[in-house]
């Protein structure tokens, strides 16, 4: 009786200073997870606790864990919003101001007759050409906000996409005539359905053939629509000076300009914008470039059932 009476002690000694040891280790633990955060709260969002498997506090140190990640991912994001609020302001003081400068001078100098005749016509064109630069860059400004804000919806359409790209191409002419570029345009008269927003797509086509016109020197420029697989494929390829091979990741990049080969002119949102687009409607864009070669966009939107349909008419 007596020898049970001692082993029943020795076993309770024994599980009090294993308590004693565990609660050690916890306190200490909880400590560690204190200082933690008041990293955290400090700015040092690397900090991690650690906790083997299965021990008591190997929950928390998990939910804390996954609380900081997700914290440190938001202000990650949080910064890059504000670098790029920076460089858009940068940007706006430079592009908004300096052109609104030179219209207002241009205008100033008609109206108070400092210039007649001939000049003065001139001085009004050029205006007038600085006036619709900078819409373009406004508009521009304008759809790369309200495409990043919450507010933005799409309205998606079952739309034949060959007949709209047919319409897009024809107020382009003039221009590509104008520009002394010659175009070729190979659009079949097979309809091609596709679920997307006919403002958007239109949006994207456009801002394409004017980052070629703008950026790439090119006098020769190929569009083709085609069907490839389950999907319509659009491609745009110029003959223009190409993108250097650092620049290729970064170019659907907001506020991203390509200064070492490509024009400065331009607001840097234009492929953001076809990017951003393009992916909300479902779409997939990628772009091949070589130096003194050229340039080719390619777009995949998948194809709706009334193409399908059509195919099994046929």
């Amino acid at each position: 009786m007596e020898i049970f009476i001692f082993l029943i002690i020795i076993i309770a000694l024994l599980s009090i200073a294993h308590s004693v040891i565990v609660l050690r280790k916890i306190k200490r633990q909880l400590a560690d997870m204190v200082d933690m955060l008041t990293d955290v709260k400090n700015g040092n969002g690397n900090r991690r606790t650690l906790a083997k498997p299965h021990e008591l506090i190997e929950p928390l140190a998990f939910e804390l864990n996954d609380i900081i990640s997700i914290y440190e991912n938001k202000l990650t994001i949080l910064r890059k919003k504000e670098e790029t609020t920076k460089q858009l302001m940068t940007s706006l003081s430079h592009d908004v101001r300096t052109p609104l400068t030179t219209l207002i001078g241009y205008l100033d100098a008609a109206y108070k007759g400092i210039v007649t005749g001939k000049e003065r016509e001139d001085y009004i064109k050029t205006a007038r050409r600085k006036a619709h630069e900078l819409k373009e860059y406004i508009d521009e400004l304008f759809d790369w906000l309200k495409l990043n804000s919450n507010e933005f919806t799409m309205n998606i359409e079952n739309v034949e996409v060959a007949e709209l790209t047919r319409n897009v191409l024809i107020d382009w002419i003039p221009i590509f005539e104008e520009k002394k570029i010659d175009y070729d345009i190979d659009i079949p008269e097979l309809p091609f359905w596709t679920n997307i927003d006919p403002e958007g797509y239109i949006r994207i086509l456009n801002n394409l053939i004017q980052n070629v016109i703008t950026h790439s020197h090119a006098d020769k420029m190929e569009i083709s629509l085609t069907a490839e697989g389950n999907h319509v494929k659009l491609v745009l390829s110029d003959n223009g000076i190409g993108i250097n091979p650092e620049d290729i990741k970064h170019i659907f990049e907001r506020l991203f300009k390509c200064d070492k080969s490509r024009s400065k002119k331009g607001s840097g949102l234009g492929l953001s914008i076809v990017y951003q687009l393009t992916k909300k409607m479902g779409g997939k864009i990628s772009v091949e470039s070589t130096t003194e070669i050229g340039t080719a966009f390619t777009l995949l939107f998948p194809l709706s059932e009334q193409l399908n349909s059509h195919k099994n008419v046929q």
